[in-house]
């Protein structure tokens, strides 16, 4: 059971660093794959809004196995 916590949360942690590095704030690696066709158009795009919603939804994955892996190693 430890290790399986463990896996999910280095590959929660992966995919984290990777969602993040995706939003086009500070020029980031968006535009590689096309986020900067989003900045042509006024407001925010729904490429961006869906980005944001799988940020939040993978970090508050991370948040839980992290109280997770504290109380299964502690005990």
């Amino acid at each position: 059971m430890n290790y399986v916590i463990l896996g999910i949360h280095s590959v929660l942690s992966i995919v984290l660093v990777i969602l993040i590095l995706l939003h086009s704030g500070a020029g980031g690696v968006s535009g590689i794959f096309g986020g900067g066709m989003s900045d042509t158009f006024s407001g925010t795009s729904v490429i961006q809004k869906n980005l944001t919603r799988a940020t939040v939804a993978v970090a508050t994955a991370f948040f839980i196995t992290t109280i997770l892996l504290v109380f299964v190693f502690t005990s």
